[in-house]
């Protein structure tokens, strides 16, 4: 994965049941957490602008080129 000034990983939505901010077929910026990723969930920074857990199975890990990772820190 590509690096900035820290490391950013993304994520893809493709299930949101009974998520009301989160978006099939949108990428979200994961924060990582290794406790939660023991107990199989994934924290994102989701449609509300804050951090929120979320399983992980409605996501799957995606990486991004250095410029699509800038542009989206830059819409923030």
């Amino acid at each position: 994965m590509a690096k900035l000034k820290e490391t950013y990983s993304f994520a893809l939505c493709i299930e949101n049941k009974d998520c009301d901010d989160l978006e099939k077929r949108k990428i979200y910026q994961v924060v990582p957490e290794a406790e939660a990723e023991k107990e199989g969930f994934i924290r994102v920074i989701d449609e509300s602008g804050e951090d929120y857990l979320y399983p992980r199975s409605y996501f799957i890990a995606v990486q991004l080129p250095r410029e699509a990772q800038e542009a989206l820190q830059l819409s923030e």
